[in-house]
């Protein structure tokens, strides 16, 4: 079982679980809602079609590629999902608190106007965006992870919707063991290490096709924690953790601390000019 594969659907299923929850616990109170419904569902069934249309147009195009082309392929994916969990983790920090209101929004002006097509449309953008974010995040770990089982890969979709389930159960529950901001604090930090072990296996593939420098490891930490073993392979796959780094992994560990720092810094609004003393 594959512990970013996991990771990667518990995540991103919870979050869709977040969004069409709020869609429909809405519709099912607001007046005159209930006719959405349908639209809601077929939303949904839209999304999930686009991002399964999205999955098979990557994996045709994989297939399609010699084997220059598909290292080129595999490491372009993982730098794209790195991309995509910073702008995930930047977008919740900035609208996380406000979604539930934004889509309640979008939905009252949908059935205000009568536009009960603009329901299937909400329904459709939330539901593609995180599914499209799924099928990127497990096409960069999956090249990341090399031949894979199809058994193997099923049981940790399998493990890891199911994690996603009685998360949301509980966080529905109000259960005081987890709230959404503590889900959200854990999985931003579990995000921010899945996106370095992401650039690291990506930077090697740029090693492997010489357009990044190969270098000595710069020291050995295999007598504490091997990355070949199997709770280190588990760290390495998760946070980017190498027993033996050589000078591209540092500075790709320095660079993505760096550029992490930047973009997540606080938002200081400016301030009003000091008058005088």
């Amino acid at each position: 079982m594959n512990g970013q594969i996991v990771f990667i659907i518990w995540r991103e299923s919870v979050e869709a679980l977040l969004v069409v929850g709020i869609l429909h616990g809405w519709l099912s109170h607001a007046p005159g809602g209930a006719g959405g419904l349908r639209y809601l569902w077929g939303g949904v069934a839209a999304g999930l079609a686009l991002a399964a249309a999205l999955g098979l147009g990557m994996m045709r195009l994989a297939q399609s590629l010699g084997d220059e082309a598909q290292e080129r392929l595999m490491a372009g994916a993982m730098l794209l999902a790195v991309a995509l969990i910073l702008q995930m983790v930047i977008w919740m920090r900035r609208h996380g608190r406000g979604l539930r209101h934004e889509l309640e929004r979008g939905l009252d002006a949908a059935l205000t106007g009568g536009r009960l097509w603009g329901v299937f449309a909400l329904a459709l953008i939330a539901v593609a965006r995180e599914g499209s974010e799924t099928v990127i995040f497990l096409s960069g770990t999956l090249a990341a992870a090399g031949p894979i089982r199809l058994d193997g890969t099923l049981l940790s979709v399998a493990s890891g919707f199911a994690a996603a389930l009685a998360c949301y159960a509980l966080l529905q529950a109000g259960s005081r063991w987890l709230r959404w901001s503590t889900f959200f604090r854990i999985s931003e930090l579990m995000l921010l290490l899945l996106g370095c072990a992401l650039l690291v296996t990506g930077a090697g593939h740029l090693v492997s096709l010489g357009l990044l420098p190969y270098g000595d490891p710069v020291w050995d930490s295999s007598w504490l924690l091997d990355d070949m073993g199997a709770l280190g392979g588990l760290v390495a796959s998760l946070t980017g953790y190498r027993a033996m780094p050589d000078t591209v992994t540092l500075a790709t560990w320095i660079g993505y601390a760096l550029l992490v720092t930047l973009l997540l810094r606080p938002w200081r609004r400016p301030g009003r000019l000091a008058g005088p003393a």
